[in-house]
């Protein structure tokens, strides 16, 4: 089932339960996704999975820096909405890696990028994210890469 049509059963399902903060969070995925067929990167108005998966992981990083300034600024009482909607936005994301499976793909990558050095990292960032679309945040990857190269 394609993620539009989950996301619109899910936001009928949360207009039948009243269930607002929810729904204001698929509203979001929504809009972002109506806002995406018009791009550069959909040809005849269906949404490629990979465009999917990096604009669910935007909406997510997002809300989640929202809620960090928020949070700094001591107003928890507005980082509590974004937090909550980066977690449903998140139940449409694959499941997350763990630190050691990354560890592992990014030392094979840079095994066979023969990477040597940090000067390398575009390298083993670019094989990287590929191999992992969607099952881990960049940032991750790149203190991972950052660890691992000398």
């Amino acid at each position: 089932m394609g993620l539009e049509i989950l996301i619109n059963e899910d936001i009928k399902q949360a207009m039948i339960s009243k269930d607002k903060a929810k729904l204001e969070a698929l509203r979001a995925i929504k809009a972002a996704l109506l806002l995406e067929k018009t791009g550069k990167d959909v040809t005849g108005g269906i949404i490629p999975e990979t465009v999917e998966l990096k604009l669910l992981q935007r909406l997510v990083k997002q809300r989640r820096e929202s809620a960090d300034i928020y949070i700094a600024k001591g107003r928890p009482d507005l980082a509590e909405p974004e937090i909550f909607q980066a977690s449903i936005i998140e139940k449409y994301l694959p499941e997350q890696l763990s630190d050691e499976d990354i560890t592992a793909i990014v030392a094979k990558v840079i095994a066979e990028t023969g990477a040597t050095s940090v000067k390398d990292m575009g390298k083993v960032m670019g094989m990287a994210t590929k191999l992992v679309a969607g099952k881990a945040d960049n940032k991750m990857i790149s203190e991972i890469i950052k660890k691992l190269l000398p």
